[in-house]
């Protein structure tokens, strides 16, 4: 089978907010590369290598084969920022009460160990966040890492760059979405989105990290994107970061769509491995249709991640991780939560630990079934 290889890195820069965040388009982000070489992510049919090996080597659970997969979990508010200062007040933390994007990174770093040691090999971190307030229908806050031309913030690449370096230390492989929906629109054209594309894949290539897959846009058949963000145009920018190389190297690129949304022929074509969420109805049924119809749309031997589920139920028999793992496929929990600092994986301020019961059961029910 083909052997298809990644290469991902990042680099930094300093200062945040309003203010700062003008002083970011006079600087030029540069990359930072590590001494020791991050251990490479690789597909091999169906299955995920990482470090020249399997994830997960050797692992069944159940009957069911759990070497090659990637458990993961949705954590996209890892280098979260507000610079609009009309809203940056809202996501104050409650002992100090005023929000901090570097804080907010430490703790996700911090707590990393911890979810690897749970049997969590991979993480989605966008650039663009999520909503930070679970779902929302307007998004008046600003939390971008690209300027309205494409240009790249370096506040947001230097935190970033931590969080990808404190991956290839743990052997994890992250995967790194550009754009979210309703953020995606304070680029200014298309233009600008073809630039912020390229300039974040050139900086991941020029660190020689090869530890991280991209994932394009958030659920791109969102009404919330403009038109080359979404299907059929998507497959144009998929293409785009495969373009892009260092010597043999490239990154790994897809894009992910909406609960229970096959991805259409199109992005299948392009895609180095197929995205699908879980959101919608809790029916375990639905998840296992779900990915029977992507693999037939695929028509090849490719992974299948879910990167964003909101069901839970781990404790019983039936449930949507039960029915992705036994069907081949990983599997990534959403956790919405509020925003308390004591739930939840989204909404800032984030408390980023294993500290609520809904995240213990999520973690111990990975540890089970990866032997972790």
């Amino acid at each position: 089978m083909m052997r298809r290889t990644l290469l991902a890195g990042v680099a930094g820069g300093i200062v945040c907010g309003r203010v700062a965040a003008q002083e970011d388009r006079r600087l030029k982000p540069v990359p930072q590369v590590r001494g020791n070489a991050a251990p490479e992510v690789s597909i091999h049919g169906e299955d995920f290598w990482i470090g020249g090996r399997p994830t997960y080597k050797g692992r069944t659970w159940e009957g069911h084969r759990i070497e090659g997969l990637l458990m993961n979990f949705r954590a996209v508010q890892g280098i979260f920022d507000d610079l609009n200062p009309e809203t940056r007040a809202r996501w104050a933390y409650p002992d100090t009460h005023v929000w901090d994007p570097e804080r907010n990174t430490r703790e996700f770093i911090a707590a990393m160990p911890e979810w690897r040691r749970n049997g969590g090999l991979s993480f989605t971190v966008n650039l663009q966040g999520g909503s930070p307030e679970g779902y929302s229908r307007t998004q008046p806050w600003e939390n971008s890492a690209f300027e309205a031309d494409g240009a790249l913030r370096p506040a947001y690449m230097a935190r970033l760059a931590r969080i990808l370096d404190r991956a290839a230390e743990l052997g994890m492989a992250p995967i790194v979405g550009l754009f979210y929906f309703g953020q995606a629109r304070r680029l200014k054209d298309e233009a600008a989105v073809k630039n912020a594309v390229s300039n974040a894949v050139k900086w991941l290539l020029d660190r020689d990290d090869r530890h991280v897959m991209v994932e394009i846009a958030n659920e791109c058949d969102s009404n919330g994107y403009p038109a080359i963000l979404r299907p059929p145009r998507i497959g144009e920018l998929i293409e785009l970061v495969k373009s892009q190389k260092r010597g043999p190297r490239r990154l790994l690129a897809s894009t992910s769509f909406g609960g229970g949304v096959v991805p259409t022929p199109e992005v299948a074509a392009a895609s180095d491995f197929l995205l699908v969420h879980g959101n919608g109805a809790d029916n375990p049924q639905r998840i296992t249709k779900l990915i029977t119809d992507s693999r037939r749309v695929a028509g090849r031997a490719m992974p299948i991640v879910v990167n964003e589920d909101d069901h839970f139920r781990f404790d019983e028999p039936s449930n949507h991780m039960f029915a992705a793992v036994s069907a081949h496929v990983s599997w990534g929990y959403f956790d919405p939560g509020a925003s308390d600092y004591n739930s939840g994986y989204q909404c800032p301020p984030v408390r980023w630990d294993i500290n609520t019961d809904r995240k213990k059961a999520f973690f111990a029910k990975v540890r089970q079934i990866t032997g972790s």
